[in-house]
């Protein structure tokens, strides 16, 4: 007797578009951010790779780690750098050129002009307020309360943060203090990554330390806050226990649920991740 063909009746465009739900919801189960330390961030949206302020070796300058440095993966398979100010501690030239000097950065004009000077080629420049696209997600450059000069006698160079957009949207704050422009990211973000604190004993102006950083929780609302810039750096003659390098964390925490009760705060070690959801 011959067998009967199951598959003859199929209807392929169903079948491709119940595959194309399966494959959405894995390129969406896998969206995450892991907290590499200071304000470095791998954030995966969408299908994409995007890497925050990266400083992923031993030693900045006269700084060096005192945490374990990222893993190698951490690097690989960077769809664009997010990169926020000329500050030595977000704009480390070993770690660009680690992530790699063909991928795509975007940053403020005067980031963009220094990195064009050292070699690299696929350049973004963006303003506060301006957009672009990537894929399916769109990055806006936020103001940010800060003097993103490379050097304090260096020429003018804009700070700026950024709001990244996709099936979620995240805030990065980049190093901020305060400013009256993020009251228009109220309600609409899902997760904030605050700075709330830096390397040294004291914060010079334009930080936020764990009291700022819960009145930025309050007024901006996410429905996540994840503090960053914090407990990875120090000087060389610093040698801080581990219950000191996580008091600004702590502090953050604590004042946040004082003043934006609403917002869930996860606190992350780093190298550890946390899903957007």
């Amino acid at each position: 007797m011959g067998r009967h063909r199951r598959d003859d009746h199929r209807n392929p465009r169903l079948e491709d578009r119940y595959a194309d739900r399966i494959l959405d919801g894995l390129k969406h189960a896998t969206d995450g951010l892991t907290w590499l330390g200071h304000a470095t961030v791998l954030l995966e949206m969408g299908g994409l790779r995007l890497l925050t302020d990266p400083v992923l070796g031993r030693r900045v300058g006269l700084l060096r780690r005192v945490v374990p440095t990222p893993s190698e993966s951490s690097a690989e398979r960077i769809d664009a750098v997010l990169l926020s100010h000329l500050h030595t501690d977000h704009a480390d030239l070993p770690s660009l050129r680690r992530v790699g000097q063909t991928v795509l950065v975007i940053a403020p004009p005067g980031v963009v002009a220094w990195l064009r000077r050292h070699g690299f080629g696929r350049l973004r420049a963006l303003s506060a307020g301006a957009t672009t696209v990537i894929d399916q997600v769109t990055v806006e450059a936020t103001p940010a309360r800060h003097d993103g000069r490379r050097w304090p006698h260096s020429s003018v160079a804009e700070a700026v943060g950024f709001l990244v957009e996709g099936e979620r949207s995240v805030y990065f704050a980049g190093d901020t203090d305060l400013f009256p422009q993020m009251a228009s990211l109220a309600g609409s973000v899902d997760v904030a990554l605050l700075p709330v604190w830096g390397w040294g004993a004291a914060l010079g102006p334009g930080h936020l330390d764990p009291e700022r950083a819960a009145k930025a929780a309050a007024v901006i609302r996410p429905r996540v806050a994840v503090p960053i810039h914090w407990g990875t750096l120090g000087p060389p003659w610093a040698h801080p226990s581990r219950d000191r390098l996580a008091r600004p964390a702590y502090a953050f925490v604590e004042a946040a649920a004082r003043l934006a009760p609403d917002v869930e705060v996860r606190l992350l070690q780093p190298g550890k991740r946390t899903p957007l959801g």
